[in-house]
């Protein structure tokens, strides 16, 4: 028999493609909320720059991908370590 005294909260919204995502403050300097998706290292298939150290992501790294919100189609998506994202807030010179 199921329950009927569970509050219906209706659909979630579906993140960009599908896939999931969490919204975060950008880097130092740019005060705006970031699309921040985790990217495991199964799906990590090419070297990507990390303009947090400025080090490559070599393939295989399970790494975070970031976008401001304001660029619903991620055309300025960046490769992040995931230590390196963690630590934007203190770094300076993003990009």
């Amino acid at each position: 028999m199921p329950r009927h005294n569970r509050r219906d909260r209706g659909t979630p919204p579906t993140p960009p493609s599908g896939a999931l995502h969490r919204v975060e403050r950008g880097p130092a300097g740019l005060d705006i909320d970031h699309h921040v998706r985790p990217i495991p290292g199964s799906r990590a298939t090419k070297p990507y720059l990390c303009p947090g150290c400025r080090q490559t992501i070599a393939p295989g790294t399970a790494h975070v991908v970031a976008w401001p919100v304001d660029d619903p189609d991620g055309e300025d998506r960046r490769h992040w370590h995931t230590g390196c994202w963690n630590g934007r807030i203190t770094r300076t010179g993003y990009r």
